[in-house]
């Protein structure tokens, strides 16, 4: 039996990745450039300038589909880390710890990762442009 939805499976996977590499990378603006809200008073300084980065670069790579199994990846690994660094110790459930989106970044980045950019990617216009013919 086939899903309601499933013909537009590589659609629906498109626009997750659109969406999430967007919304990822306003924390990166957030952390580098104090916009839309500056962060907290007290956030050490790797903070801004490790994950700052990573979180904007990384989520326009992931928007526009641009090497995304790599940048994915990255993300994915940058938001375990902050999971267990900066929720994690504090209590073991992420609803206890308020890490529920640092967990659900990282796996959404993971399955990202597995997946790759798929339609409306930059990676597939660059697979598809190997497979032609010169124009003269």
């Amino acid at each position: 039996m086939t899903s309601l939805l499933s013909k537009y499976s590589s659609v629906c996977y498109a626009l997750m990745r659109i969406v999430v590499g967007f919304l990822f990378l306003w924390h990166g603006c957030q952390k580098l450039f104090g916009f839309p809200a500056g962060m907290p008073a007290g956030v050490p300084p790797f903070i801004t300038y490790v994950a700052g980065p990573i979180e904007l670069v990384g989520g326009i790579l992931i928007m526009i589909g641009l090497f995304t199994h790599w940048a994915a990846f990255i993300c994915s690994g940058q938001m375990a880390c902050a999971y267990w660094i900066g929720h994690g110790t504090k209590a073991l459930l992420p609803l206890q710890n308020n890490g529920e989106l640092a967990a659900l970044y990282c796996f959404v980045f993971l399955f990202i990762a597995a997946q790759g950019g798929g339609i409306w990617s930059v990676d597939s216009l660059m697979e598809s442009g190997r497979g032609r013919a010169p124009q003269c």
